[in-house]
């Protein structure tokens, strides 16, 4: 059973910087692609960043490009999210989740494991 459990969350500062990790285990994620959602109050879950397990290929939503960076450390099976000039508009719950290889499909949807997300919150 694939376990994901995110850590990190907080309140900061507008400009301030964030680093969020997720643990997964239950299995090993060698072929997997693991991502990042958050959602805001009120709005619907979006994509933030994906990452290829094996060779560690990202893609990143234009919104937190050149602000935010993901990693992975494969040994340990941990994925992280540094959040670096934080803007108010990233203030939401930040999701970790994975899913098995899926060829032809994009890298921001159909993830079929979630964690139980961590809150985020950027004050202006």
């Amino acid at each position: 059973q694939v376990q994901l459990v995110e850590s990190g969350g907080g309140l900061v500062q507008a400009g301030g910087s964030l680093r969020l990790s997720c643990a997964a285990s239950g299995r090993t994620f060698n072929r997997y692609t693991m991502a990042w959602f958050r959602q805001a109050p009120g709005k619907e879950r979006e994509f933030v960043v994906s990452i290829r397990w094996s060779d560690g290929d990202t893609y990143y939503a234009d919104s937190v490009k050149g602000r935010f960076t993901v990693s992975r450390d494969y040994a340990k099976s941990w994925l992280y999210l540094q959040m670096n000039s934080l803007k108010p508009e990233d203030t939401g719950v930040y999701y970790c989740a994975a899913r098995p290889p899926k060829p032809g499909i994009a890298p921001g949807i159909a993830y079929d494991y979630w964690g139980q997300g961590t809150q985020v919150t950027v004050s202006s």
